[in-house]
């Protein structure tokens, strides 16, 4: 058993709370770049049929690269050349050890 002012006040409340989300005239006053992130992703993921880079490729030689692969297929890989450790981390501390005695 429902009264009949509060059958009347629920929606009209419903409304009015529904009204206050609404934007009259599209975009709310300082919003004038809404849309503009999208944008940018968008522009970002198209691709340039033609770039044009700074530096010009070296040249490759189609046997060598052939070569490559069938090397990298049958498991005979060739070690790069030149190729040393880096020094980084394998200084000592001047910290005390866990095995150090008093």
């Amino acid at each position: 058993m429902t009264s009949k002012p509060f059958a009347i006040a629920l929606p009209a409340a419903v409304l009015l709370a529904l009204g206050g989300c609404a934007t009259p005239g599209g975009l709310p006053a300082g919003q004038d770049n809404f849309g503009e992130a999208y944008r940018q992703t968008l522009q970002a993921q198209i691709i340039d049929p033609a770039p044009e880079y700074d530096t010009p490729f070296g040249q490759t030689s189609g046997a060598q690269v052939a070569g490559a692969i069938e090397r990298y297929r049958t498991g005979k890989v060739k070690a790069p050349a030149g190729s040393a450790i880096s020094s980084v981390g394998r200084a000592s501390g001047g910290g005390v050890s866990a095995s150090s005695s008093n």
